[in-house]
C-alpha cells in the first residue's frame, strides 16, 4: 500500500496554443515562445514529482496534454479537463487535474452554481463560475477514495461594466467590488459543492486552486468552512502540516508589486488533520516551488507551485 501521496496545485499562466490572442493586452504566442513554454512546463512538472496535480490557466486541454507528453513521470498519467466554452462572452480559461493514481471514474466539470446560489441582479452569468470546477475521485489506496476538486476563483482584476471601463477612481473602486462579489459568491457555491459531496458519498476531500487571496481572507474562511457543522471542516495545509522544518521565509506562491504573498492552496478535510478523530492520515509537510518567480523567464509560471505530503495511517 502506498504510504504517502503528494498533492499539488499548479497555476502554469496562460497555457494557449500559438497564434490565439486570449487578451488584449497581451500578444499571441509564437511557436518558438509556445514551444519554450511547453518545455519549461514539463521541466517544473517533473521536478514537482507530485502524485495528484490541479492546474489553472488551461486555455487548451491539448495544450496542457502536450506538456505531459514532454515530461518524464506524467506520460501515461490520468488527465481530467474540459475546454473552455467558446459560445460564451468572455473567453476564459480552464482547470484540470492530473493523476498517476488511478480515478474511480471519469472526471466532471461543475460550470453553475448550486440550486439557490445566484450574484447580485444586473451580473453577467450571476449563476456560473467564471472558470468552472473539476472534481474526481481518486483511487488512493486499494481501500481509500478521495474526493479532490481543483479551482480558480475570480482573480482581484477590476471587472468593468461594459459602458464604465476607463481611469476614474470610482468606476476603478466599483470594478474591483464587483470582482471581489464575484469571488465571494464562487466560494460560496464551492463551500456548497464541497458540503454536497460530503454529504452524499462521505469520502475525504481535497481542494487545489488558485483562490486569488490568502489562506486569511474572508472568501478562504468561507470555503474553509467557518460555521459549518463537525465533520464539514476544511484545513489549509501549510497549517496543519507537522514537519518541524516549516520555511516561513520561502511560503509564498506570488509576488506582487513587490509583496510576497500565497494566494494558491491546498485544503483538506479533516480526514486528514492529525487532530480530528475521524483522521485517515496528516500533512507531513508543505513546501513551495518558488525560485523561477525571481528569475523573469517569459516562458515561467508567474505562480509558485504548492505541494504537499500527505502520509497515510
Amino acid at each position: 500500500m502506498q504510504e504517502e501521496i503528494r498533492f499539488a496545485t499548479f497555476n502554469v499562466c496562460n497555457l494557449v496554443p500559438p497564434g490565439e490572442r486570449v487578451y488584449e493586452n497581451l500578444e499571441p504566442y509564437t511557436q518558438a515562445q509556445y514551444e519554450a513554454k511547453l518545455d519549461w512546463t514539463a521541466r517544473q512538472l517533473d521536478l514537482l514529482d507530485a502524485d495528484v496535480i490541479g492546474f489553472q490557466e488551461i486555455f487548451s486541454q491539448d495544450a496542457l496534454k502536450a506538456v505531459l507528453a514532454r515530461t518524464t513521470n506524467y506520460r501515461t498519467a490520468f488527465h481530467v479537463g474540459f475546454d473552455p466554452d467558446r459560445r460564451r462572452e468572455r473567453r476564459t480559461p480552464s482547470v484540470a487535474l492530473v493523476s498517476r493514481l488511478p480515478l474511480a471514474g471519469g472526471g466532471v466539470e461543475y460550470a453553475a452554481f448550486p440550486s439557490g446560489v445566484v450574484m447580485p441582479d444586473g451580473e453577467r452569468e450571476p449563476d456560473r463560475f467564471a472558470r468552472p470546477v473539476v472534481h474526481a475521485v481518486v483511487q488512493a489506496t486499494p481501500a481509500l477514495q478521495v474526493d479532490v476538486v481543483v479551482v480558480h476563483l475570480k482573480s482581484k482584476r477590476p471587472d468593468y461594466l461594459d459602458a464604465d471601463e476607463g481611469g476614474d477612481t470610482q468606476r476603478y473602486a466599483m470594478a474591483c467590488l464587483r470582482s471581489l462579489v464575484r469571488r465571494g459568491t464562487e466560494a460560496v457555491a464551492l463551500r456548497i459543492l464541497l458540503s454536497n459531496l460530503k454529504r452524499d458519498a462521505k469520502r475525504p476531500r481535497i481542494v487545489l486552486g488558485d483562490f486569488n487571496d490568502t489562506a486569511q481572507a474572508v472568501t478562504t474562511d468561507i470555503v474553509l468552512g467557518a460555521g459549518a457543522p463537525a465533520g464539514d471542516r476544511f484545513y489549509d495545509a501549510y497549517r496543519i502540516q507537522t514537519s518541524p522544518r516549516r520555511d516561513l521565509a520561502g511560503a509564498y506562491s506570488s509576488v506582487h508589486e513587490g509583496a510576497q504573498m500565497t494566494i494558491d492552496h491546498i485544503l483538506v478535510s479533516e480526514e486528514f488533520n492529525p487532530a480530528r478523530p475521524e483522521s485517515v492520515g496528516e500533512v507531513v509537510e508543505v513546501r513551495y516551488l518558488n525560485s523561477h518567480l525571481a528569475q523573469g523567464l517569459p516562458e515561467a509560471s508567474d505562480h509558485g507551485q504548492v505541494l504537499a505530503r500527505i502520509r497515510l495511517y
